[in-house]
């Protein structure tokens, strides 16, 4: 028999999902991944309303660029923009959770295994995602996830607020805020002209 709490995150959940799909434009695994992934995180380090009272205890690490991000950021409220939501480009489906107040930090990292055990509860379903998609709504936390208790040091430089600093590059004359710049030999460089950006200027400025 189900308990009045597992009753509850159950609801939770699927409030939750349907929040997600809003915001990312449809249902996947990945959407299902990214909360529960961040309901158990939230769990772990005590917080309970990330989007209320909360909003100012919670960081995220996420390290991946994928659909479970836009999950975790509807679950969580943090967003690049608040500075709340950090990316590492990892390459990993995981997440770690960071309870600002008490310092405690919870890494979820989803686990493989699951992907091919999707087929035995849903042998019905012949599309393998389709199959995923609903065998991750019903499987525990414990088969879906490895949990496991990190320490994450913030510098000042990257928590939520105005920039400390603000400073030009000598090369580009563009300014670099947050303390990203790059001294080197008395100067200070953006990180493109220090070395090597995404991008490549092509022919003169159009403005």
């Amino acid at each position: 028999m189900e308990t009045i709490s597992a009753k509850a995150r159950k609801t939770d959940f699927i409030i939750l999902l349907e929040e997600s799909i809003k915001i990312h434009g449809h249902l996947c695994p990945g959407q299902v991944l990214g909360v529960k992934m961040s309901m158990l995180g939230l769990r772990e380090i005590g917080i309970s309303n990330p989007k209320g009272k909360d909003r100012k205890s919670i960081i995220v690490f996420v390290e991946m660029d994928r659909c479970a991000t836009d999950a975790v950021q509807s679950v969580t409220g943090c967003s690049l923009g608040h500075r709340t939501m950090k990316f590492m480009d990892y390459g990993k489906m995981a997440a770690t959770f960071v309870n600002l107040k008490t310092g405690r930090a919870i890494r979820v990292v989803a686990k493989e295994e699951p992907r091919q055990k999707a087929k035995e509860y849903f042998p019905e379903i012949e599309n393998k995602y389709e199959a995923q998609l609903e065998a991750y709504k019903v499987m525990a936390d414990n088969e879906l996830f490895d949990v496991m208790e990190v320490r994450v040091k913030i510098n000042p430089e990257d928590m939520p607020g105005r920039p400390l600093k603000r400073v030009p590059c000598m090369r580009c004359g563009e300014f670099v805020q947050d303390m990203r710049e790059v001294h080197r030999d008395g100067n200070v460089f953006c990180r493109p002209c220090a070395a090597a950006g995404y991008y490549e200027p092509v022919g003169e400025a159009i403005f």
